[in-house]
């Protein structure tokens, strides 16, 4: 994904847009936030340069403060890297190895002509901010873990991205859940490169970080091993209301 601080990650976003060429800088960033306190509400198409313009500079900006879009639906954007490759529907690729018995490479057209599951639920990060009733339609993992043929030695599922440095885990129990998704879709919309795009995984009962963008690789192991912010800290097990809990928790 890319620095998400902790949700410790997960970055979602506005529309697609080239990445400019510095940050945004904080005295910017504070004054559109400024218009959004004082009810200054910019006409469609102002808004959505606005949006673009913040959007490509969060790219390259540490700190994640330019992914506090002002009337940006609630979400937080944010990346443990500075900068994320682009995939297009054309290049990109989903591969599934480890302890399976039928390694697969998938493509963007692959998944899509897989029967979709469309859930409705609240996004929850662990530093308490909340987006109410959001839609993500994709492939049940389940599916995917199925048709490789999952050995009798694999205990746990890692999930690794295209931005080089995120990866996350689950047990091949909450694997399988009917609430867990290789999600392509999110608020009735293609799945966009600054919300992950085009694959995430979505673990729906779980904070925000579990929940990967930019998914390149799924791999079977025989334990679970902790993601990128368990490394740092942060549980294991993310399950909403029963976990985590520290101030400094990263943002998705």
């Amino acid at each position: 994904m890319n620095p998400e601080r902790p949700e410790r990650q997960d970055p979602t976003t506005p529309a697609e847009h080239e990445p400019l060429g510095r940050p945004v800088g904080r005295r910017v960033f504070l004054g559109t936030l400024g218009l959004g306190a004082l009810g200054v509400v910019a006409a469609p198409p102002l808004q959505r340069a606005l949006e673009d313009f913040l959007g490509s500079a969060a790219d390259k900006d540490p700190t994640g403060l330019s992914r506090l879009l002002p009337n940006g639906g609630g979400f937080r954007y944010y990346s443990v890297v500075s900068s994320v490759p682009r995939k297009s529907p054309q290049d990109y690729r989903l591969t599934i190895d480890g302890l399976v018995d039928r390694p697969a490479t998938y493509t963007l057209s692959d998944l899509r002509a897989m029967p979709q599951t469309r859930l409705v639920r609240d996004v929850q990060c662990v530093t308490g901010w909340r987006v109410p009733g959001t839609p993500f339609e994709g492939v049940r993992l389940s599916r995917l873990l199925d048709a490789a043929g999952v050995r009798r030695e694999a205990a746990a599922v890692r999930f690794t991205c295209f931005d080089g440095a995120y990866s996350e885990s689950l047990t091949l129990d909450q694997a399988r859940r009917a609430d867990v998704l290789l999600a392509l879709r999110m608020q009735d919309e293609d799945l966009g490169h600054a919300h992950g795009g085009p694959v995430r995984l979505y673990v729906a009962p779980m904070y925000f970080y579990k929940s990967a963008k930019w998914l390149s690789g799924i791999t079977l192991t025989d334990r679970v091993r902790p993601g990128y912010w368990e490394e740092r800290g942060y549980d294991v097990d993310a399950w909403v209301g029963r976990s985590n809990g520290r101030d400094d928790a990263p943002t998705t």
